[in-house]
């Protein structure tokens, strides 16, 4: 193998490395996992729902429901994220113990996000089969 051909194999190898750190995805992974949530809970709300209103509707309406469900849940946790990163407090002082501290800090990760969720898929299965 000549000295050229390893310098250019050399460099080759050092970009697929900086390809590979390089995390300047178009899309957050969170970003598509909310999106992915929002989606399986349209799903599942015009799935499991036994309303006149959700049995009386088509098969297009259904999907035109879940197709808004997801749009507005999915904005609706990014919403949630938004007010997460403003108001999350940097400090958490509780006298109740623990298992107090352990649930202020699952509420602090997921708690706007889920709320968000749940507001944006309802309203937006809700619009659409009215």
């Amino acid at each position: 193998m000549s000295e050229l051909d390893r310098k250019n194999l050399r460099t080759s190898d050092s970009e697929q490395n900086d390809l590979a750190e390089n995390h300047d995805l178009p899309l957050k992974p969170a970003t598509i996992g909310w999106g992915v949530a929002a989606l399986a809970l349209s799903i599942f709300i015009i799935v499991f729902n036994n309303s006149a209103i959700v049995l009386g509707a088509g098969f297009f309406a259904k999907c035109m429901a879940v197709v808004a469900g997801s749009a507005l849940g999915w904005g609706g946790a990014m919403i949630g994220d938004a007010i997460r990163r403003f108001a999350h407090p940097d400090a958490v002082f509780t006298s109740g113990g623990i298992l107090q501290l352990v649930w202020i800090k699952i509420f602090w990760a997921l708690g706007p996000q889920v709320i968000g969720l749940l507001i944006g898929s309802l309203v937006g299965v809700s619009l659409m089969l009215k």
